[in-house]
């Protein structure tokens, strides 16, 4: 499939196979896009300067990535390991009490389960978790927000760090690239997987490139012997009213007129109603059009900058 942005990146992909695992993590669409246009303009580019572009995964689920060397080891060398944190606020309740409240998950966490291991974890670790009082779930269309109520006189910053190495509040993600590339699975870092998604591109492009100006050059033979044709209208009635029948026609056709079969018979097959003068002018103007187009293809196929360049732009348009 042409793959009109780099899928494999911004959707992520996760599947287990005999003797072969895969977990590559969601990215941001506008990153990765710009990303590659990075690696279009300079192939030796570095995975430090990607990574100014790609700062990391993109989750849908928000929270945070507690990242360091870890995702860098994990893009150069497309295996490694990534923690991840929900987002979390203290907020002031009545009385000087506290509220831990949560707004974004871990990716692949569930809320309920979640909510439902804090409060076995009040019951089962009391001395750890005595202060919490309540857990509530007050998310509505507008967003999630999960509250764990607390008592009065206690740390909320030391109860959320138990809380992290507690339960889902605190999750690791294994980043495992693989894919398949060069028809064999292959473990992939991150320029690995740019690089081969620019190369697909190129051949994509290429390929809709040739077959268009194909078309394109077909249709425009059709063209220039309608022109031919309307040009000579009168001489063209008199040939074909001459002839016994429509292959007789077609052949009188072509040899006054030194016309192709293909387009004898585009002749033979046309409407009175394109005998207009306006008719006229609108197939000049639609061969005027497709001379330029085939200029323009031309050009890409003849030249890799301006092949890079339609990938460049066609991306752009898609962010």
């Amino acid at each position: 499939l042409p793959g009109r942005y780099p899928n494999l990146l911004v959707n992520g992909a996760t599947g287990i196979a005999v003797g072969l695992a895969t977990n590559i993590p969601p990215h941001n669409l506008a990153e990765t896009i710009d990303a590659v246009t990075a690696f279009i303009d300079n192939s030796n580019i570095s995975l430090k300067e990607i990574m100014k572009i790609i700062k990391g995964p993109d989750f849908p689920t928000g929270g945070y990535i507690i990242a360091g060397e870890d995702l860098e080891r994990a893009y150069e060398t497309g295996k490694g390991k990534i923690i991840l944190r929900a987002k979390v606020e203290i907020e002031n309740a009545e009385n000087e009490k506290k509220n831990i409240v949560i707004t974004q998950l871990p990716y692949q966490v569930n809320k309920a389960n979640l909510l439902q291991k804090i409060l076995e974890l009040k019951e089962n670790k009391k001395e750890l978790f005595a202060s919490i009082y309540d857990i509530s779930d007050e998310s509505d269309r507008s967003g999630m927000r999960a509250v764990i109520k607390l008592r009065k006189d206690c740390d909320p910053q030391a109860i959320l760090k138990e809380l992290y190495n507690c339960s889902d509040l605190q999750t690791s993600f294994g980043i495992n690239m693989v894919a398949i590339a060069d028809g064999k699975p292959q473990q992939m870092g991150l320029l690995d997987i740019i690089h081969y998604y620019v190369n697909y591109q190129q051949e994509v492009v290429l390929r809709r490139t040739r077959y268009e100006i194909k078309e394109a050059k077909e249709r425009e033979h059709i063209l220039e012997g309608l022109i031919i044709c309307i040009r000579n209208i009168d001489e063209v009635v008199k040939v074909i009213k001459s002839s016994k029948n429509t292959t007789e026609a077609r052949a009188n056709l072509r040899e006054r007129f030194d016309l192709s079969e293909k387009q004898a018979q585009a002749v033979l097959d046309m409407r009175l109603a394109r005998l207009t003068n306006l008719e006229i002018f609108k197939l000049e103007e639609e061969l005027k059009g497709l001379k330029e187009l085939i200029e323009q293809l031309q050009r890409i196929l003849d030249s890799k900058k301006a092949l890079k360049e339609v990938i460049k732009k066609e991306l752009q348009l898609i962010k």
